[in-house]
């Protein structure tokens, strides 16, 4: 039985626009909205110190924001109304939050630091937990110890992560936040792309004898993942010959053992997933394996004890204090009763470059719904558009149209305070720069115009523009694991206010489906009847393959290109 469609609480038909803390928050919203914030700190001089919550050195500070006091007590109403208290103990308890799917949203469990049973359709899921991440720990040993030996015998030196969506930003982006801090010696990479271009490049600059894959997928079934990973294989089996061995340049993650098995991974170097860990919540699972490859099983148990860290703050701090459920509201504020469609992020530290991409598949894919767990349309706005660039590189690029575009969007701020990898001088750059845009959005500036000057008011910010910044005093593994699970916290009060399920995607699913259709199309295997658009493109390019000569000649099309 669907223990979540049976819980009143998930399936009960209701609509919290509808609610008298709603209506009483869209209310003060547009009282508020009056007021600029500026002056909201010139009438109260502790207004930092409310607004804004420390954890362990770091702080989140969201006092540039447009809110009061009365904001935060409607935020914790509304949390109350939609009755987020349960909601996130059916998260953490194995409830079957994702409805649609029939299953629950354990990723949590991946960076429990304690052994009480936690049971999925009758089994403790902790043991297998502990022995994934005894077999993360071995593999990653090996290799770091130069003691995994390619088919000739030689240590591997570079190891490659083939992977798409949450197989691949995740790691990707936590390895890149620590590359000063990788093993020497050993090489991550990271290909994702299905047009061919990276793999192809990837592999002129490898050593098959020296060279080590991780599959990441989930289901094994992912044509991006899979076609990269035969380019690969075929890449080994024309130079290495008859001496090539699968087990030692192979190693894959995916709940899918028979199709590892299949594809010729030997079950000593098949890492498990489950089908309760979503792929974009997947960093902490065995998907994280490059992580630990990089920096070492120690600091990759640091990066879930910092999420798991997060999670304890989440479930048992107010809500005018809890940092994911006070990121989630002011989300909810802006978007659904400000009207507000997007939402940027921006790291002051190159090293977090690939996190607003990670934030973006994170909060997009999770929230990009307008079908309530009810099954009826929602009345109001979900998700905003998530995006954002290294907040130094993005000052000279949109940042015009943060201070004087005609649309208002909300910021969040991430400043790294202290780095020890950098001369002082560029991090107090970049602070001094984060810091100023920050102040620069809320204040803005008055037109001063040059005497003499026909036109004036282009000088003109308007200022009012709302942030929140978060500051960590450093950049560490456990740091960084903080700051991911509040971000996963905050989609999912999301959810729960919105009354949407954040642990499916069948939007992407259309797309998959429609491509498989297409490509067995051109082969001539299914032809089928599509739209005039779609059919003319398709002879378009179909004419094309036709006008190209074919190169001549035995040697292979990949070995062409290499």
């Amino acid at each position: 039985m669907n223990q979540a469609a049976d819980t009143p609480h998930l399936s009960a038909v209701w609509d919290i626009a509808k609610t008298a803390t709603w209506k009483q928050l869209d209310s003060h919203y547009h009282t508020l909205q009056q007021r600029r914030i500026d002056a909201l700190f010139a009438e109260d001089s502790e207004r930092f110190s409310r607004f804004s919550v420390s954890f362990e050195d770091n702080i989140f500070d969201f006092s540039k924001n447009h809110i009061d006091q009365q904001t935060l007590t409607l935020f914790s109403d509304l949390c109350a109304e939609a009755n987020l208290e349960q909601r996130i103990d059916d998260l953490f308890s194995g409830q079957e939050v994702n409805v649609t799917e029939r299953r629950p949203a354990l990723h949590t469990a991946l960076r429990s630091r304690d052994n009480t049973p936690l049971l999925v359709d009758g089994e403790n899921i902790i043991p297998t937990i502990r022995t994934m991440q005894g077999k993360i720990a071995s593999h990653a040993d090996q290799i770091r110890r130069g003691r995994w030996l390619g088919s000739t015998g030689q240590p591997i030196r570079d190891v490659v992560n083939i992977g798409v969506g949450g197989s691949d930003l995740g790691p990707r982006m936590v390895c890149e936040a620590f590359t000063y801090e990788t093993t020497p010696g050993t090489r991550l990479h990271f290909v994702s792309s299905i047009d061919g271009n990276e793999i192809i490049e990837k592999l002129k600059e490898l050593n098959p004898q020296t060279s080590l894959f991780i599959i990441s997928s989930k289901s094994f079934t992912t044509s991006d993942t899979l076609t990269n990973a035969q380019t690969v294989k075929s890449w080994f089996e024309e130079d290495l010959g008859s001496v090539f061995d699968m087990s030692c340049h192979f190693i894959g993650v995916s709940e899918n053992a028979r199709a590892m098995t299949g594809f010729g991974i030997p079950a000593a170097n098949q890492l498990p997933m489950w089908k309760w860990v979503g792929g974009r919540y997947s960093v902490w699972s065995a998907i994280g394996l490059p992580i630990a490859i990089a920096l070492g099983m120690p600091k990759f148990r640091e990066f879930l004890a910092g999420a798991h860290w997060a999670d304890q703050h989440f479930r048992s701090t107010p809500v005018n204090r809890n940092i994911p459920i006070l990121q989630a509201m002011l989300g909810v504020w802006y978007h659904s009763f400000g009207k507000d469609e997007s939402h940027a992020v921006l790291p002051y530290d190159h090293r977090l470059q690939f996190l607003p991409e990670y934030l973006q598949q994170l909060e997009m894919e999770s929230n990009g719904k307008s079908v309530r767990l009810n099954k009826t349309l929602a009345s109001y706005p979900t998700c905003p558009i998530i995006w954002g660039e290294y907040g130094p590189d993005a000052q000279h690029a949109f940042y015009q149209l943060l201070h004087q575009g005609t649309r208002r969007v909300p910021v969040d701020f991430v400043l790294v305070a202290t780095n020890p990898h950098v001369p002082d001088i560029h991090q107090q750059l970049a602070r001094a720069n984060c810091l100023a845009q920050s102040r620069a959005l809320m204040c803005g500036q008055e037109d001063r115009c040059v005497p003499g000057e026909a036109m004036c008011g282009h000088r003109h910010y308007p200022g009012n523009k709302p942030s929140s910044t978060f500051i960590l005093a450093e950049l560490t593994p456990r740091v960084l694991g903080t700051l991911l699970a509040f971000y996963e916290h905050k989609v999912f009060t999301q959810s729960v206010i919105w009354n949407i399920n954040p642990f499916d995607q069948w939007g992407v699913e259309l797309g998959k489906s429609l491509a498989k259709t297409i490509l067995a199309h051109q082969a001539g295997q299914r032809p089928t009847r599509f739209d005039g658009s779609t059919e003319g493109l398709l002879d378009h390019c179909q004419q094309i393959d036709k006008d190209q000569t074919s190169p001549q000649g035995d040697e292979s099309a990949l070995n062409r290109h290499l």
